[in-house]
Order: C-alpha cells, then sequence, then structure tokens
C-alpha cells in the first residue's frame, strides 16, 4: 500500500503534525462523510506510526546502562 509506505518515511514529528490537522479537519466538521472516513483511516494509521516511534524510543532508553565506572552508555534501538 503507498500510503502505508508514505507514513513508515515519516519522523514522528512529521506524523503527529499530521495527526493534528487530520484532527483540527476532522473536528470543524466540514470535510464531506466520504473524505472524513478516509481521514480517519489516515490518522488511524498516523497514530500506530507514532506508538511504534515512541515504542521504540522507550526501549532505546531502557537499554541504557551505566557502567561500573559510572559512565552510561546507549545501544541503538531499531525505529522501523
Amino acid at each position: 500500500m503507498a500510503e502505508a509506505a508514505d507514513i513508515d518515511g515519516l519522523s514522528f514529528e512529521q506524523a503527529l503534525a499530521e495527526l493534528e490537522r487530520i484532527v483540527g479537519q476532522l473536528e470543524s466538521g466540514q470535510a464531506p462523510l466520504e473524505e472524513s472516513v478516509k481521514l480517519y483511516e489516515r490518522g488511524a494509521a498516523l497514530k500506530a506510526h507514532c506508538e511504534k516511534r515512541l515504542e521504540a524510543a522507550r526501549l532505546q532508553v531502557e537499554k541504557i546502562v551505566v557502567g561500573s565506572g559510572g559512565q552510561a552508555s546507549v545501544e541503538s534501538a531499531e525505529f522501523n
């Protein structure tokens, strides 16, 4: 699906900004029903993408380990 690939390429901030724009459009009630459904579907996909990115960030933070010398080290987490 082209839209899923499009969303996968977005950063968390880009996806969140688009999601906020969609919510604003839906809340205004100005979009026709068919467009509203499409906006809602895209919004749901953006929400899932943001949740995935946040979970990856949470896991990365959990991987921060304080070494015996008091130095913190970080292991990278995948953001895919």
